[in-house]
């Protein structure tokens, strides 16, 4: 199955330009009165004894604030909420006095927010104009009959981001719930909007009132049909012109139209069908050409008001089995999903952090972005727009349409589908946008410890979709799935994919789900299975990914425990995965499109896990935008269209052992290693991963230099690794991933190892949550016994120095009955270090340290230790080899 659309972005226009017109540009006529109110605030959070919203209050104590601002500050990279952060939420309160313009009679007076979270309710000179429920859309209020013109006036808001909970105001305003965290306050901009009584319409849910189609392209033509809403506030009719044009990049007149309106009081539309004679197409990463569309409306040659909007003429479908194609040309979509807030701003962003984000997404290589989970700000569009970045845009409806087990109040639904229109309106004319997105695992509430039976999800989401397809018939709808064929997560048993046009599968292979370690295979089987499961139905990966912390390294991703909601994060696991992970999608062009979840890390007060706290982890690019994680690298090299080398593991500067595998990416054939000034000769570069194996460490600093040759272009990279001490030892956390400094000592992760599995001795759930009794080992470091490996048969080969050492092991019994049979033998080297020893009872019982030491004397093929365990499993915390 294919689902095509004919779809351009902006405005639309009419008759070609006259010789005049295409002679030189157009002459700018008046734009809209807008007065930008962003500074002079004041700021108080919680509640207050007097009323607030009157216009003599005494706001002198509060702070002062200037927009955007938001009072919270979520995520840190440290194990414990700072004495910054702030995650309260309630009422934020916010108070302005303005000195008005002096204005013409006869004009209205419009404030305009671009978003207020999560409720806003607004009062003007003590008079209460309005309230919008909903945490990401532009909305207006028409303040008119109470605004003075010439004078001071008095501007209130009170921004309720309170925690969802039955009874409360936001349990009836998507989202409910979600793995990010709902910042409060005046977070985008506000202005004062001037404008007459007659005007192209600024109630039309926030949108710009302009709103254009192509009904067909060619290379000799472009069929535009522009609506145009309008209102007439006004007693009686007016005779009025719209005049719509449409101008290049460089600003020259390409098309123009004109027509009387006789505009009746009230809302009206005019509808205009216009040719575009040779279009320049909207090319996506190649070409993101856009036009400009202006509407004006005119009284007597006068211009009264005016809208400009992009425009992008492009042509698009979706092929169930070849994937996206893009103005008839195949394009592999790959991408990332963003999430609106960055370190230390919370969603107050300024301009330049927008621009940031979207210069990182370029420099990665991403042709394609998801804004999730929700209607991101319009200048990030813009930038999508200009960038030819593809966009997946998102209605917040996330988890789940209730707190109980049933579909939703009609409340909510009202507010799901005002908060859809109003993000489709609002953005309607941008080009990059090609899928609306009308929900987010939202028959997951089970998975976030909501109590009862599972919500039913289906209704909503039907109802919309139908909405969406309503307003935009052009472009298809798409969501993102949780949960069929996972079995992981409680369901209400409705079968929610096929409801719209296009999927998405949310699947975290490697990380949430079991056997991690066979991510590969699990990925390209599931994706076999759900295209044979709907074969017409075009699906893509709307989010893989697993946490990254850049403090936490791991030696052997493959043998330590993956603990997705905990510590440690190691950084190299988190690069593995998608190595792993890439390669399955990109051989699959029923793919249509994949996002990594996700570019940034970002704020989420349930997470305490990797080298942080309240963050989502799984950012290619920290929160606060500093450092790009080697898995940015790996897809540099992946997706980019110029030569990329990259050194992994630059993070991981203090290694653990004198040994350690050296990685590269690179999209040329082979790279070339040179260590410590010695050639280690070249190697395949398989996948974009170029690795040399069992590299030797001197103590201190040793010096990487890896090339690659593109054609006539070398690329080099250097790192600097430094190697331990020759006596300092090695030292093993048994079944940790990761490593760590103990009790002053370097540990590294559990390396070396053959057989047994890794285990962790308290596992919990998001937020924290206990999956069991929480157990504790009785020894001076408990940290040791957080993980640990067992069975009945594992072996290390320790690449430990020639000499005599002191061989020291950590052992417990977990099991609470312990096991009377359990006897453990250790081997070194072949010779009997350890016999028939019962952990539990030389311990005294279960969850008790045992430490046992012997010495052994190391050849130059290092140390070999032999674990054999009869009558049940052993458990080893780590493993201590000092001189």
């Amino acid at each position: 199955m294919a689902i095509a659309a004919l779809f351009m972005t902006g405005t639309a226009l009419s008759v070609p330009a006259t010789a005049a017109e295409r002679r030189s540009p157009a002459t700018p006529a008046a734009t809209r009165d807008v007065h930008p109110l962003l500074q002079g605030w004041r700021f108080h959070f919680g509640n207050v004894q007097a009323d607030a919203s009157r216009a003599d209050f005494d706001d002198s104590g509060w702070d002062q604030v200037a927009l955007p601002h938001s009072w919270n500050r979520i995520g840190g990279y440290r194990t414990q909420r700072g004495p910054d952060s702030n995650n309260r939420q309630g009422h934020g309160w916010y108070r302005l006095a303005y000195k008005a313009p002096a204005v013409a009679a006869g004009l209205r007076q419009y404030l305009d927010f671009a978003a207020v979270s999560k409720i806003a309710d607004v009062w003007v000179n003590g008079s209460h104009v309005g309230t919008h429920k909903g945490a990401f859309g532009r909305f207006r209020i028409d303040v008119t009959s109470v605004w003075r013109p010439g004078q001071v006036n008095t501007v209130v808001v009170r921004a309720d981001n309170s925690k969802v909970e039955a009874g409360s105001a936001t349990a009836e305003v998507i989202p409910l719930s979600g793995d990010f965290f709902v910042h409060g306050g005046i977070y985008r901009d506000v202005a004062l909007l001037q404008l007459p009584a007659a005007s192209i319409d600024p109630l039309d849910h926030g949108g710009p009132g302009v709103y254009a189609r192509a009904t067909e392209i060619t290379a000799d033509r472009a069929l535009v049909e522009v609506r145009t809403r309008l209102r007439n506030l006004g007693s009686s009719a007016q005779p009025l012109r719209l005049v719509t044009r449409v101008t290049d990049a460089a600003g020259k007149t390409v098309a123009r139209e004109e027509q009387p309106v006789q505009l009746a009081p009230g809302a009206s539309e005019a509808i205009g069908r216009v040719t575009l004679p040779k279009p320049h197409l909207w090319n996506g990463r190649r070409d993101p050409y856009l036009y400009t569309v202006t509407a004006e409306l005119t009284d007597t040659g006068r211009v009264i008001d005016r809208v400009d909007q992009p425009l992008g003429l492009r042509t698009f479908r979706f092929d169930a089995d070849k994937g996206f194609f893009l103005n008839g040309q195949h394009v592999k979509l790959h991408g990332v999903s963003r999430h609106q807030d960055a370190l230390g701003s919370g969603w107050a962003l300024t301009p330049a952090q927008h621009a940031q984000d979207m210069a990182l997404i370029e420099e990665l290589g991403a042709n394609t972005v998801r804004q999730a989970h929700y209607q991101h700000a319009d200048q990030w569009t813009e930038l999508a727009d200009k960038a030819g970045m593809v966009v997946w845009a998102e209605l917040p409806y996330v988890t789940t349409p209730s707190l109980t087990s049933d579909k939703g109040s009609d409340a909510l639904w009202a507010n799901a589908e005002e908060q859809l229109r109003e993000q489709i309106r609002q953005n309607y004319n941008h080009p990059s946008i090609m899928m609306w997105s009308v929900g987010n695992e939202v028959d997951s509430a089970k998975g976030f410890g909501q109590k009862g039976a599972p919500p039913k999800p289906l209704a909503l989401l039907q109802r919309l979709n139908a909405v969406a397809h309503q307003e935009d018939p052009d472009r298809p709808t798409t969501m993102a799935d949780c949960c069929e064929g996972v079995g992981m997560i409680q369901t209400a048993g409705e079968k929610v994919v096929g409801t719209t046009d296009l999927v998405g599968y949310n699947r975290y292979f490697g990380w949430y789900y079991p056997k991690p370690l066979e991510m590969a295979a699990q990925l390209g089987a599931a994706l076999d299975k759900l295209h044979a499961d709907h074969p017409a139905l075009p699906l893509s990966i709307s989010e893989y990914g697993g946490g990254g912390a850049v403090t936490q390294h791991s030696d052997d991703v493959r043998s330590g425990f993956v603990n997705f909601v905990g510590r440690p994060h190691p950084e190299e696991y988190a690069a593995w995965l998608h190595e792993q992970t890439w390669p399955v999608i990109a051989a699959r062009n029923q793919v249509f499109a994949s996002w990594v979840w996700a570019m940034f890390d970002f704020a989420s007060d349930f997470r305490d896990e990797g080298d942080s706290v309240d963050l989502n982890d799984k950012g290619l690019v920290t929160a606060d935008r500093k450092v790009r994680k080697d898995p940015f690298w790996y897809y540099q090299a992946a997706w980019g269209e110029t030569p990329a080398l990259h050194l992994a593991g630059k993070h991981y500067v203090q290694r653990a052992y004198p040994v350690m595998d050296v990685k590269a990416y690179a999209n040329a054939p082979s790279a070339t290693l040179t260590f410590n000034g010695r050639k280690l000769g070249d190697t395949l570069c398989v996948n974009f991963v170029c690795e040399w194996k069992g590299v030797a460490l001197k103590p201190g600093a040793n010096k990487a230099v890896v090339t690659s040759r593109t054609g006539a272009r070398t690329l080099r990279d250097t790192a600097t690794w430094t190697g331990p001490a020759a006596n300092a030892g090695i030292r093993i956390d048994a079944g940790n991933l990761g490593g760590r400094e103990l009790a002053g000592h370097r540990f590294g992760s559990d390396t070396f190892v053959t057989g047994g599995t890794p285990v962790i001795l308290n596992l919990v759930g998001f937020g924290g949550r206990s999956l069991g009794p929480l157990r504790k080992v009785e020894t001076a470091t408990p940290e040791l016994f957080e993980y640990w490996r067992e069975g009945e048969a594992f072996s290390y080969r320790i690449p430990a120095p020639a000499g005599t050492w002191t061989v020291t092991l950590h052992l417990f019994e977990p099991r609470p009955g312990g096991t009377a049979n359990q006897a453990l033998t250790v081997t070194a080297n072949g010779a009997t270090a350890i016999e028939g020893l019962n952990i539990g009872q030389a311990a005294g019982g279960p969850l008790r340290e045992v430490i046992r030491s012997f010495p052994v004397k190391v050849g130059t093929d290092g140390l070999m230790l032999d674990f054999k365990s009869t009558g049940g499993k052993a458990s080893l915390g780590a493993i201590e080899i000092t001189r």
